[in-house]
């Protein structure tokens, strides 16, 4: 009866594991980006214009 309660412990945490990673919700202590350092990728990936940028970023300072 003991190994039930292991392999049925053992299941559930793999299937919340599993499903979490397949997901995104779990992090497990990754840094989250702040707004600037996603906006800093999207620029230097080229997703958005220097204006944009640059107007973006003056949106986000004045935020704070």
């Amino acid at each position: 009866m003991m190994y039930f309660w292991i392999i049925l412990l053992a299941g559930i945490v793999w299937a919340v594991w599993h499903f979490g990673k397949k997901n995104g919700d779990f992090s497990f202590g990754k840094k989250k980006d702040s707004p600037i350092d996603i906006l800093k990728h999207r620029f230097a990936k080229g997703e958005i214009t220097e204006e944009e940028y640059e107007e973006r970023r003056a949106a986000l300072k004045e935020g704070e």
